[in-house]
């Protein structure tokens, strides 16, 4: 269904979607429609009614000509022209198409920041073997207990037809990103008058949940989905701090584990902590610990709501801020990043409502979030304090790694209305690209790794 406001509920949702526990799984003739009128991780394959929206067509399904690994990726779609520019002046005739946080950065920054809204490319695509497991898995998957795990599914996206919000949040907490990954970047938290000071990292993912071998019984003996090991690179105060995490399938039977080394300290300590609204590392309390990622960990400190679809414009392909033709001057500024080097487009996206449960406790009330129905990649999440207002706005500035291909985010930003400030991670214009041709093993993702990591 399509609502144009997120706050509007369509009346087929009321009751349908109130528990996971009552729900059914999806039927063979639901999952038929899997890459017929929906694509083979549930998207609506057709255009939308006035052509903003193309049809998806399978999206990049290989990369451009003198494309070489370890490029920056070159920009697809460089020829591309700005249709228009939305900015203060202009935000009423399109507040339908945008979320309540973005419009709030419109008055926040009311004569600096704006929106280049360029042609909408579909170009979101994942290997055949993650849409063969979609399909496969697609009438067997479910929740567990509370909806704080996963069950007999494997590789693909566990709900492309979802029936609830935890459904929807668990296909972003497992889209495709790759099986073994390196990256290198950083993040940087400009003050109010722009200053700022790069943190640097070097990362390592491990995703057993998107082996092509792994299956539900696998996963379920080890109850493991990934494993991220985080290594603090600069400043020189800082380099050598790290941290582990042990992410579960199941989270009831195991909660997330997650250790740390403190490089003054020389010692490896667990971390229960690393998790919900702890502050995130050296973020200048600009995130949680749950942020990372538009969302991560469990969900179960809140209610989730599946609202619907809406038409809404994010941040997509963005190539040209991915460029190493840009240092972090040309992209950090004051109050927001650089809007000239940003691209965004008019996408449909799952609109799911996250309200913190009664007697739990969260620095964040409600959270909604937007999340791409091509790629499952929360683009935005607009964020509510405990008395009900806005108080952050996160968008993730997603592309086409399409040596891959996965669709994930080359840089998020994570903007605190209150401070005027933002937290900018991911940057990587300057450092190696990622590299998805790592070929990791258990043995580095264990304390004893982590230690020889620090030092």
């Amino acid at each position: 269904m399509i609502i144009r406001k997120p706050t509007l509920i369509a009346a087929a949702f009321c009751g349908v979607f109130a528990s996971s526990s009552v729900l059914a799984k999806i039927t063979a003739d639901e999952a038929a429609r899997l890459g017929k009128d929906l694509t083979p991780i549930g998207a609506e394959k057709a255009a939308n009614k006035d052509g903003s929206i193309p049809a998806w067509d399978g999206g990049i399904t290989k990369p451009p000509a003198g494309y070489k690994p370890g490029m920056h990726h070159p920009d697809p779609f460089a020829d591309d022209k700005i249709l228009f520019t939305i900015d203060k002046s202009n935000v009423a005739e399109y507040k339908d198409f945008l979320s309540p946080g973005q419009i709030e950065l419109f008055n926040t920054y009311p004569d600096t920041f704006k929106m280049n809204i360029y042609p909408t490319r579909r170009s979101a695509s994942y290997p055949q073997f993650v849409y063969d497991a979609t399909k496969k898995y697609a009438t067997t998957a479910e929740l567990v207990e509370g909806g704080n795990g996963i069950k007999n599914t494997a590789v693909g996206v566990p709900f492309p037809i979802p029936k609830d919000g935890l459904e929807a949040i668990w296909n972003h907490l497992l889209r495709f990103r790759g099986l073994s990954i390196e990256r290198s970047g950083g993040q940087a938290a400009p003050t109010a008058s722009g200053s700022y000071n790069y943190v640097g990292f070097d990362e390592q993912l491990l995703v057993e949940y998107s082996s092509p071998e792994a299956t539900p019984e696998k996963l379920q003996e080890s109850n493991i989905l990934f494993k991220f090991k985080q290594k603090v690179t600069e400043p020189a105060r800082l380099a050598g701090t790290a941290l582990l995490v042990h992410e579960t399938m199941d989270q009831i039977l195991t909660p997330r584990q997650a250790w740390t080394y403190n490089s003054g300290q020389r010692r490896v300590r667990r971390a229960p902590n690393v998790a919900y609204d702890a502050p995130g590392t050296a973020a200048d309390s600009l995130r949680t610990t749950d942020d990372f990622d538009m969302f991560n960990g469990s969900p179960n400190r809140y209610n989730w709501t599946l609202k619907g679809k809406q038409e809404l414009y994010i941040p997509y392909n963005s190539y040209k801020l991915h460029s190493d033709k840009l240092s972090y001057d040309d992209i950090l500024q004051a109050g927001h990043i650089n809007p000239e080097h940003v691209r965004y487009e008019k996408h449909r996206v799952w609109v799911v409502e996250a309200n913190l449960k009664d007697g739990t406790r969260h620095i964040y009330k409600k959270r909604v979030f937007y999340i791409d129905e091509d790629s499952w990649q929360v683009h935005v999440t607009d964020i509510y304090d405990n008395r009900d207002q806005m108080y952050r706005v996160a968008m993730a500035h997603g592309l086409n790694y399409y040596e891959v291909p996965t669709h994930w985010s080359t840089l998020e930003v994570y903007h605190d209305l209150n401070s005027r400030r933002y937290l900018a991670i991911g940057l990587d214009n300057q450092e190696k690209m990622y590299d998805f041709s790592q070929s990791f093993n258990d043995n580095e993702f264990t304390s004893s790794a982590l230690r020889r990591e620090g030092r």
